[in-house]
């Protein structure tokens, strides 16, 4: 390490900095930029190498947002940010908590993808692992770096299926750096407890293999065993070098993302955003919103149109959540309706996925069903089912039409409706179409942030179903005990703990979800309930009476520069 933390004779913490000049400047976690006081730069030899003058994190926090400002686009103000992540994280995380509802939507979804798509053409510093398949006997090699000593936490990708937009290949390195950069500002994870890591095992996107200037393996994806192997190579370095890491897999293809989940989540401490963080984030928005129309999870019909990974563990989860509430097995599947680009999901539908079957449907169960045509559609499953929740992970931007809308209203007193796709040209319908259709009863989330919209005349915010309100908490939870696995179980809990925290449990009239400026105290209760579910579970030890609370708390990072000394002092 570059540093180590220490207290005085008083208490008051400082670090114990091993660098000097460009090379103290050029340490992201070490740089305080003009904040260095005078007697910081002549014993750290910076004396000459900054401007005269002394300032601090609020000022330098205000310049940061005047510049943030005076960009012309959303790509150029996410190129600014990750320059300035690159070049002082400090003051990145200060001004990104400061300003978090603003800069969300630049920093991840959707701009991250923008960001992926001109990775190759933005590339400015390097941040993380790209470990590409040529490489894939040397990963001891390259994870063996000192900088990733501390690494507690890992978000890795192959880039295949970035947000809605496909296969981004190595540029698909943006999520991890975004995902990353939500634990810290949400959770407060240290930056240097986190690593974004690449698997580069190739690229079908022509358009990326024939760039000269695409900064991946310009080759097409290696499939099959292959892949199986390379994944296989990778976990088992991960857990040699990281023995209590917690590993997240994001933006993988449906065929991989599943049965890699299912292959490691028993043998390392890892789990799938996109499956299960999506699902814990749709379940405790749902929780909150039947809270405000008064009725039961197990009397809702709930219709998914797309019924890939996403889908599939949303509707996994809420199964789970009816059987708890009294249902049996069957009579809570019975509650779903599933739709993929063939329709809906048959027993005779062709070429089924594992994780799709608990929930297709008999045609003894919808022989009485009045449709259209021979494939069943959106517009026929939601003419017969009448739901009372409907769920957009589709990626098909415009899929909830008027006439779908309009036909679920007229059934249902208050639709919930989650349009969920991401970015937001991609989502399935807007919220203030949604809101014109149903006469502004709709309960609303969607997966990318939108504008206000108008309800009862008054402005309201559209919840914005982001997956940040779930894993972060989660992280900070399980490296806090040094979890050894992550379970569905951990996911429900932290569902609950999300609806728990919903305004409208208190005013109806209210927003399901709190605003982004509270998101570090809804993190903070999500890591407290799962580090004691962890510990309940066997998958931890600690200390017996210890102050969950105040130990979790004292583990949160807080953007602020401490005092330096050099080392030899």
């Amino acid at each position: 390490m570059d540093y180590e933390e220490a207290r005085d004779d008083e208490g008051k913490r400082y670090l114990r900095v091993f660098l000097t000049d460009y090379a103290l400047l050029h340490n992201s976690i070490l740089n305080k930029g003009m904040s260095f006081s005078h007697q910081e730069r002549e014993v750290f030899q910076l004396l000459g190498l900054l401007p005269p003058h002394e300032t601090n994190l609020a000022t330098q926090r205000a310049r940061s947002y005047e510049a943030f400002k005076n960009k012309s686009s959303a790509i150029e103000k996410y190129i600014y940010l990750r320059d300035l992540q690159n070049s002082n994280e400090t003051l990145f995380y200060s001004l990104l908590l400061e300003h978090l509802e603003e800069m969300m939507p630049i920093v991840y979804t959707p701009i991250v993808g923008l960001g992926c798509e001109r990775y190759s053409y933005i590339y400015r510093r390097p941040r993380g692992v790209y470990i590409a398949y040529p490489d894939r006997y040397q990963i001891d090699n390259i994870l063996a770096n000192r900088h990733f000593n501390n690494v507690k936490v890992i978000v890795v990708s192959d880039g295949e299926r970035i947000l809605g937009l496909g296969d981004q290949g190595a540029g698909g390195m943006g999520i991890p750096i975004g995902k990353l950069a939500l634990y810290t500002a949400c959770a407060g994870i240290h930056p240097s407890e986190t690593l974004p890591i690449l698997l580069d095992t190739g690229t079908n996107n022509l358009n990326l293999q024939n760039d000269s200037l695409y900064i991946g393996w310009h080759h097409e994806r290696i499939r099959g065993k292959e892949y199986d192997e390379f994944i296989h190579l990778f976990v088992q370095a991960i857990k040699k070098r990281f023995p209590h890491v917690l590993l997240q897999w994001e933006d993988f293809a449906q065929l991989n993302a599943n049965p890699i989940l299912e292959r490691y989540r028993n043998t390392i401490c890892s789990f799938n955003d996109d499956i299960q963080g999506t699902a814990a984030v749709a379940a405790g928005t749902l929780f909150a919103a039947i809270n405000v129309t008064g009725t039961q999870l197990k009397d809702q019909r709930i219709v998914v149109f797309g019924a890939g990974s996403a889908g599939c563990g949303i509707s996994s989860l809420l199964k789970q959540a009816m059987i708890e509430e009294g249902l049996s097995e069957e009579q809570a599947r019975e509650r779903f309706f599933l739709i993929d680009k063939t329709g809906l999901l048959m027993q005779d539908t062709p070429h089924l996925q594992s994780f799709q079957l608990p929930f297709v449907q008999t045609k003894n169960k919808i022989a009485h069903w009045q449709c259209e045509h021979n494939t069943i559609s959106l517009k026929d499953v939601v003419k017969n089912v009448q739901p009372t929740l409907l769920i957009g992970v589709s990626a098909q931007s415009g899929a909830f039409t008027e006439e779908i809308i309009r036909e679920m209203a007229k059934h249902v007193e208050y639709p919930i409706i989650f349009p969920l796709s991401n970015p937001q040209s991609y989502c399935e319908a807007t919220p203030a179409d949604i809101m014109k259709w149903t006469n502004e009863k709709a309960i609303i989330g969607t997966g990318s942030p939108f504008n206000e919209i108008q309800k009862k005349g008054k402005s309201f915010r559209v919840d914005q179903t982001n997956n940040c309100y779930i894993f972060p908490g989660i992280g900070l939870g399980l490296i806090a005990v040094k979890a050894t696995q992550v379970t569905d179980h951990m996911f429900m809990i932290a569902a609950k703990t999300l609806a728990d925290c919903s305004p409208a449990k208190l005013n109806p009239e209210a927003n399901l979800l709190p605003p982004l400026n509270q998101i570090r105290q809804v993190s903070f209760k999500i890591a407290v309930a799962i580090a004691k579910e962890a510990l309940a579970a066997g998958f931890a030890k600690l200390p017996p009476n210890i102050n969950m609370e105040a130990y979790i708390l004292e583990q949160m990072w807080i953007p602020e520069y401490l005092p330096y000394k050099n080392c030899k002092d």
